[in-house]
């Protein structure tokens, strides 16, 4: 199969909707690729907080961005977009599709628009913000935020740190709010003949899943996993990758700030609120087509929907 036009497809969806299996079932159908669009499974030794796909689960797919990063380095959004881009061109080489499958809707935005990252911000400004957060903590920082561009501090939750000082660091380094920049590249037209498909499921079948997946990882080894990190490769709370669910929580446990049970307490609630705010990305973006997975139920029924799509906008 060739794929003369740049044509790409988009799975994703909210946490825990079922977006590994289907990715897989898609790429064995149609012959392609998946591009991992998740901000955790970059990470090595990072396997069960971030449910990352196992060999076994690929079943002979090639899976690119996976396992890509130790744990102590930082990976951010421009990276993942010049690792995609590399990604997409090779998997089109091979005359393949590429299928970007993952729940990280900036980085999905950032490949299919082809969104520009001019890199801004000197290492001053940012120890700057970060000494700030350190001093005066989340709550402080999003209130700067709000009072410069309340537009990002409007889209950015107060405890995702980073992005609110990328916000505060475009500004101070532009003179322009960052929300203004990402609604001029939103309106680009898409490099890509793509089919940005959103799985979802009823709110409460997917909290359930949630809190079970959170569940299941603890019963796998989640916290042995984090002691793991913090033996192995030194990891701390002010890294990046300790910032994503699950490890950031199980990190203040190991350090005595918490207990066990406000963690998964804790874990749980932030990742349905993380559920939420995924959804409510995907409900902004262009060009999205919805699949029910209450209406199809099997996964039969999903590639179907699927295929049919793809038929349509001349994908396959």
């Amino acid at each position: 199969m060739t794929n003369k036009k740049g044509s790409l497809i988009v799975i994703t969806g909210p946490t825990a909707v079922g977006k590994t299996e289907l990715s897989v079932a898609l790429a064995k159908k149609i012959d392609g690729e998946i591009i991992s669009a998740d901000s955790v499974q970059v990470y090595k030794h990072m396997d069960i907080g971030s449910a990352k796909i196992t060999k076994a689960e690929m079943q002979g797919i090639p899976h690119h961005l996976i396992d890509i990063c130790e744990p102590g380095e930082a990976f951010n959004i421009a990276r993942f977009k010049e690792l995609s881009k590399q990604a997409v061109n090779e998997i089109f080489s091979r005359g393949k599709i590429p299928i970007i499958a993952g729940g990280t809707g900036f980085y999905i935005q950032s490949l299919i628009y082809d969104i520009d990252f001019k890199e801004t911000v000197t290492d001053a400004t940012r120890t700057k913000y970060e000494e700030m957060l350190r001093e005066k903590g989340e709550a402080y920082l999003h209130s700067l935020l709000k009072e410069r561009d309340p537009e990002a501090a409007a889209a950015i939750h107060p405890n995702n740190a980073k992005r609110v000082i990328r916000a505060l660091e475009y500004f101070e380094q532009t003179g322009t709010k960052i929300s203004t920049h990402n609604e001029e590249e939103r309106r680009k037209e898409s490099p890509y003949n793509f089919a940005y498909f959103v799985l979802n499921l009823p709110r409460e079948t997917l909290y359930d899943r949630i809190n079970r997946r959170v569940d299941m990882m603890l019963e796998d080894g989640l916290l042995d996993e984090v002691q793991s990190l913090v033996a192995s490769y030194g990891v701390t709370g002010d890294m990046v990758s300790m910032q994503a669910l699950g490890y950031k929580e199980i990190l203040d446990y190991l350090n005595g700030n918490i207990t066990l049970e406000d963690a998964i307490y804790t874990i749980k609630r932030d990742t349905r609120h993380f559920a939420k705010r995924q959804l409510t990305w995907f409900k902004r973006e262009r060009e999205v087509i919805w699949l029910d997975k209450e209406v199809h139920a099997t996964l039969d029924m999903q590639l179907d929907f699927i295929t049919e799509h793809l038929k349509n906008k001349n994908i396959i």
